[in-house]
């Protein structure tokens, strides 16, 4: 509880909170805890990403399920509930990333909907050859999270530019940090907004950026 002049029962810890700000728990809705990707892996596990996080002040999470192309998503999704669910300090959530699409995939995020709770899908514009799917495949995965009412994401960045860009660079010797940047500049990103507010227009879904 929370107030001035509260009726306190014995035992209970009182914390004097006089002349002090308080606060509720802050929602980190975008982590990526103990995630493989592309030879790598993230550095924070669940135990230790969470704990940091509950020692900032935040008190949930929502992480991403990230499948392989073709893997199922509800398989990816249990992979990541068994990493999760015996590690985290805190609260947490998950949002599952579509990428690729087939009818499976649709039947799949019903599934994840109506049974786990599941309500954000994320898609990628960019890694190609990795999580980037196709402005077809976009539309569609849009159509399928009205339908269900569930909120569709995107990383939105130009993934076929930043390929080539890419190419360009490593053929020229730039292989470091640096590099990251060159491959995306400015436009890169908000050509790809764009793309994707007209196709959930078109669709007439929600989205998040």
């Amino acid at each position: 509880m929370v107030g001035c002049n509260l009726i306190i029962p014995g035992g209970t810890r009182v914390i004097d909170a006089t002349s002090m700000l308080v606060m509720p728990g802050g929602i980190d809705p975008h982590t990526h805890l103990e995630l493989e990707f592309m030879g790598a892996v993230s550095v924070d596990d669940f135990y230790q990403g969470t704990k940091a996080a509950i020692a900032g002040g935040t008190t949930m999470i929502i992480d991403f399920v990230l499948p392989s192309k073709g893997e199922s998503l509800l398989d990816a999704y249990h992979k990541w509930r068994t990493r999760a669910t015996n590690k985290v300090c805190c609260d947490y959530a998950l949002h599952i990333g579509v990428t690729s699409w087939s009818d499976e995939v649709k039947k799949e995020m019903e599934e994840l909907c109506k049974l786990h709770g599941i309500n954000s899908f994320k898609m990628f514009m960019a890694y190609k050859g990795v999580f980037m799917v196709t402005d077809s495949e976009l539309y569609n995965s849009f159509e399928a999270c009205k339908e269900l009412g569930a909120i569709p994401m995107v990383h939105a960045e130009n993934g076929d530019i930043i390929f080539e860009n890419t190419k360009r660079l490593l053929k020229s010797g730039i292989n470091g940090p640096d590099g990251h940047a060159l491959s995306r500049p400015e436009e890169v990103e908000a050509e790809a907004v764009n793309r994707a507010c007209t196709l959930a227009n078109q669709v007439g879904s929600p989205l998040y950026v």
